[in-house]
């Protein structure tokens, strides 16, 4: 019984390592294309809960599912109505690692076969280069999850004999209940849904506990899974907060629906001949179990999503929107959400920058109000610079190439901010026609690009405009220099006029110059 425990707890320990380290593997598969499925899919709650289940069941991921859709919602590329979906079909996409350990851990035992794949795995991961190098590191995972179930079958052998049904509360209203807080303080331990349904197959597999009681546990484990959600969205930003609660929520009301649905399903099971522990006829029984009702969750929240969706702002009242509100360091975790919700926060300055600008050529603006939004824009651009260094990109990647643009937006933000400090040069512009006219081109590139929400190709033209601007204003200044220049020399404006005159020019061109590369590394973040 002694050396029972060692096998057990090392194989729980194997199989959280194959769940971590095939995350890992597919994600580095998949790249971004299951971002761009997300986004491009989900446009209702109901396609947002099947794309929601089809990436989770990819990655087998439902934490990284849920705050890629959190990043989403920050960046303003979906709504968070539309969000809810992806929650809920995570829920399903999770189940699949019930099926593949049933199917292929006990239906086919792969446990033994596993080994060698160990070894395939990690030579790729060593010596394998771009796709190879991640499929060996999925290999690795998925090997690792079936080494992980054997060990623990090796571990629960021990216990034949003593650990018995008995032993746990009984299949009564009273008992699953506690079943029920069972599996979720399992949950709460493993950190890992996942490992919970497998442990509850090994132990149901050795009869130490009865289909009933195992159904009850794998309740209250989906329940729990949502505890470590619930508390990484503390002190975050509304999107994430508003989530958290959104998940908890929902698979609370799942679970309620799953603990009625039990009686009726095990009389379904019984009939089927799939809660008896012969040929891991019971585990295929708990993996249908799992699937059944949070598919049928899926089913019976959906035309409700609407009321739902008010129901978690009611809980979650929004925030007065900040410049950098949507920074939230819950998705630092996910480098790619992270990286979305930088982004849209640099669209956003831009836009507060450009139009602050734009009013102050037109004297639209006090310049009490003028200095008050350049503070702000300022704050805005070092707390979005400090945020984009803590996110942790491989060197070299898609999101490591759009954090580096992400910073050279940010460093024309801040020159360009500074420019717009410098007192008196609106007086020298409105005197003089031709900087007049540089000043309404100027005005012309700002107004079009003071949009956080502009489409890709209406930014393109943008971004044309804005360079065949500057080249016009560098033409000009040569050109406008030497007629000032040539003015002075025959008895015209006074020094102070000259130099004013020649600095309203050369801060024309800079900002033009600054509007252009903003644009530029905007539009390829």
């Amino acid at each position: 019984m002694i050396a029972g425990w060692p096998l057990l707890l090392g194989g729980v320990g194997l199989f959280l390592a194959g769940m971590i380290i095939l995350t890992e593997g597919l994600r580095a598969l998949a790249g971004g294309s299951l971002r761009k499925l997300l986004s491009r899919y989900t446009k209702s709650p109901a396609t947002g809960a099947l794309t929601g289940a089809f990436t989770t069941a990819l990655i087998q991921s439902s934490s990284a599912t849920i705050v890629t859709a959190v990043g989403f919602v920050g960046a303003g590329m979906l709504g968070f109505t539309q969000s809810l979906g992806i929650i809920f079909g995570a829920n399903i996409g999770t189940t699949l690692t019930g099926w593949l350990v049933a199917i292929l851990g006990f239906k086919i035992k792969l446990g033994m076969l596993a080994m060698p794949l160990v070894l395939v795995g990690v030579v790729l991961r060593i010596y394998g280069r771009g796709v190879s190098k991640d499929a060996g590191w999925a290999l690795v995972g998925f090997s690792l999850l079936f080494i992980g179930i054997a060990t623990m079958q090796q571990g629960t052998a021990a216990f034949e004999g003593i650990l018995m049904p008995s032993m746990f509360p009984p299949d009564t209203l009273f008992g699953r209940l506690q079943l029920v807080l069972l599996g979720m303080l399992v949950t709460l331990v493993t950190q890992s849904s996942s490992a919970g349904v497998a442990t509850a197959m090994v132990a149901l597999a050795s009869e130490a506990i009865s289909f009933p009681q195992a159904a009850a546990m794998v309740i209250g484990m989906d329940v729990g899974t949502t505890f470590t959600a619930a508390l990484a969205t503390v002190g975050g930003s509304t999107p994430m907060r508003r989530t958290g609660y959104a998940h908890v929520i929902y698979n609370f009301l799942t679970g309620v629906l799953a603990f009625f649905l039990l009686g009726p399903a095990l009389v379904v099971l019984n009939a089927l001949a799939l809660t008896g522990a012969a040929a891991g006829g019971a585990q295929i029984g708990l993996a249908l179990f799992h699937t059944f009702f949070n598919v049928t969750g899926v089913i019976l929240i959906l035309p409700f999503t609407n009321h739902f969706a008010r129901l978690v702002k009611r809980l979650v009242p929004g925030e007065q929107p900040r410049l950098a509100s949507m920074l939230d360091k819950g998705l630092l975790k996910e480098p790619a959400a992270a990286a979305d919700a930088a982004i849209f926060t640099i669209r956003k300055i831009r836009s507060r920058q450009f139009k602050c600008l734009e009013e102050t050529l037109t004297h639209q603006r006090k310049p009490e109000e003028t200095l008050a939004e350049l503070a702000d824009v300022e704050s805005a651009v070092r707390a979005t610079r400090t945020y984009v260094h803590k996110i942790k990109a491989v060197v070299g990647s898609a999101e490591h190439q759009r954090l580096v643009e992400a910073m050279h937006a940010l460093d024309h933000l801040r020159r360009l901010n500074r420019r717009c400090y410098k007192d008196g040069l609106g007086s020298a512009i409105a005197k003089d026609w031709r900087l007049q006219r540089l000043s309404r081109l100027l005005r012309r590139s700002l107004k079009g690009s003071a949009d956080d929400k502009i489409e890709a190709k209406t930014e393109g033209v943008k971004q044309d405009y804005a360079a065949k601007l500057y080249t016009l204003m560098q033409r000009q200044n040569s050109v406008y220099r030497m007629h000032v220049l040539g003015e002075a020399s025959s008895h015209g404006p006074d020094g102070e006029e000259v130099l004013a005159k020649l600095d309203g020019m050369r801060w024309l061109m800079r900002v033009a110059y600054h509007v252009w590369r903003i644009e530029v590394h905007t539009l390829k973040s």
